[in-house]
């Protein structure tokens, strides 16, 4: 059975870097699903940074959809994943939409793809690393999309950490494993 780990925190916290650390200490052949398309010049310099960082040796799964497939791939192939990013994976899955309308709709699809993802993680032998962003700290977004996104990578967050088997937030690039912590409190 394979081992889940959640690392979540804010932008530039320092999240993705941690990620990377915790897939080198405990894999030797490294998978990357990566679920970022991108459309303009600041995301190219987003994703050219994270490539930069990668080890050569890691191989990379393009996964802006259907993840659950890369992830089982990666799986088959490598001894630890490492997942970037779970909260950019929920915005593809609500853009490719026709509607975003239904909230019902859209948190039971939402859902659905993250069971997906969490079986496959779970069958694989070694461990996933999901990485996400903590979207809910902030204002209440002035739009539908950006308040059903926030609420639906919220959501998902929430169900990914139950699963996972360690939960990490990420403040100013220090890691602190808060599902450890949350046990110790119950």
């Amino acid at each position: 059975m394979g081992k889940i780990v959640l690392v979540t925190g804010g932008a530039r916290s320092g999240k993705s870097r941690f990620a990377e650390q915790y897939v080198a200490r405990v894999g030797k052949r490294i998978g990357y699903i990566a679920t970022a398309e991108v459309y303009d010049e600041e995301m190219a310099f987003r994703v050219k940074l994270h490539r930069q960082r990668r080890p050569a040796d890691w191989k990379t799964y393009e996964a802006p959809l259907d993840a659950h497939l890369a992830l089982k791939e990666a799986g088959a192939e490598c001894d630890a994943v490492l997942f970037d990013c779970l909260t950019l994976y929920m915005s593809n899955i609500l853009c490719s939409l026709d509607s975003i309308a239904d909230s019902h709709q859209n948190y039971s699809l939402a859902k659905e793809k993250l069971d997906v993802l969490i079986s496959q993680a779970r069958e694989n032998q070694g461990t996933t690393v999901f990485v996400t962003n903590e979207v809910g700290s902030g204002i209440v977004p002035g739009d539908h999309l950006s308040r059903e996104y926030r609420d639906v990578a919220g959501i998902a967050n929430q169900w990914m950490a139950r699963a996972a088997d360690e939960v990490y937030l990420v403040v100013c690039g220090l890691a602190v494993n808060v599902k450890k912590l949350a046990e110790a409190m119950e």
